[in-house]
């Protein structure tokens, strides 16, 4: 299992498949790098794409750390400790939700690194609806007490993602939980539950500069058609901004695309070549 240390120590998880223009794919919020497993395949049909993943500190396969440690800027640092661990001047990101929001700290932060720049799902203006989703959830067990249980929950609770057979349900809970006697159990830190809730008491910070800091960078941009996330206002107002995205609306989704539907893929193929 590849690990590498972060700056306080922790040892984070991490893949490493392919060979020339290195794209880092950073998940969502609580998840980790299984998400990107459907996605993959199509990535290294193009032989000059060396395709990374990590999994944050306290998700996965990586080390549980301390909860106040669980932000963006921390992520970001530890993105760039990856890349330096890896001796990768730059990268390009593909970033699902709370990834793409580590994209654009780290356009901020550290723009010298990046060589482009992918959103799923995510922009500088976040939904309350969205959000309470979130808070509502993380940090807790399913109820479910088997993995199959919980598949077919998500079929029957997720309609608003068309056409996703069973065997992809299961993949995403075999990927999110782990079964045990005594039911499912969440694969990241609970406590992630408590730095989430304080970040939301805070007053919400205006992340259009960040948004505007990925100018001259290539960027694609997707969007569930029924994300409760990112609305078809703000995803509008990101492509004004940026005429020159790469970008689609993806039918029958919802937050998030799962990245390997014809959309998603003309989208990230247009990316990588303007890469």
């Amino acid at each position: 299992m590849a690990t590498f240390s972060a700056a306080d120590g922790t040892q984070l998880y991490y893949t490493d498949e392919g060979f020339g223009l290195p794209i880092l794919a950073l998940a969502g919020l609580t998840r980790n790098t299984g998400d990107f497993d459907h996605i993959a395949p199509h990535l290294l049909k193009n032989e000059a794409v060396r395709l990374i993943r990590m999994d944050y500190r306290g998700r996965g396969k990586s080390d549980w750390a301390d909860p106040a440690s669980y932000t963006i800027p921390q992520e970001a640092a530890d993105t760039i400790a990856l890349l330096d661990h890896l001796s990768i001047d730059k990268a390009a990101i593909l970033g699902t939700s709370r990834g793409g929001l580590i994209a654009m700290m780290l356009a901020i932060t550290n723009k010298h690194r990046l060589l482009g720049v992918a959103l799923n799902d995510i922009g500088p203006q976040i939904e309350g609806a969205g959000l309470s989703v979130i808070k509502d959830y993380i940090g807790r067990n399913p109820p479910q007490a088997t993995l199959a249980d919980a598949a077919a929950f998500r079929a029957r609770a997720w309609s608003h993602f068309k056409g996703v057979p069973m065997d992809r349900w299961l993949h995403e809970v075999t990927n999110h939980f782990a079964e045990t006697a005594n039911g499912l159990i969440i694969k990241y830190d609970p406590k992630l539950r408590d730095a989430v809730l304080e970040s939301g008491a805070q007053p919400t910070p205006d992340l259009w500069p960040l948004y505007d800091a990925l100018a001259d960078l290539p960027l694609a941009l997707l969007r569930g058609d029924a994300s409760d996330l990112l609305s078809a206002v703000t995803f509008e107002q990101m492509r004004n901004r940026r005429p020159d995205a790469h970008a689609a609306t993806v039918l029958g989704r919802g937050h998030v695309p799962l990245l390997d539907e014809p959309e998603s893929l003309t989208v990230l193929n247009d990316w990588i070549l303007s890469l």
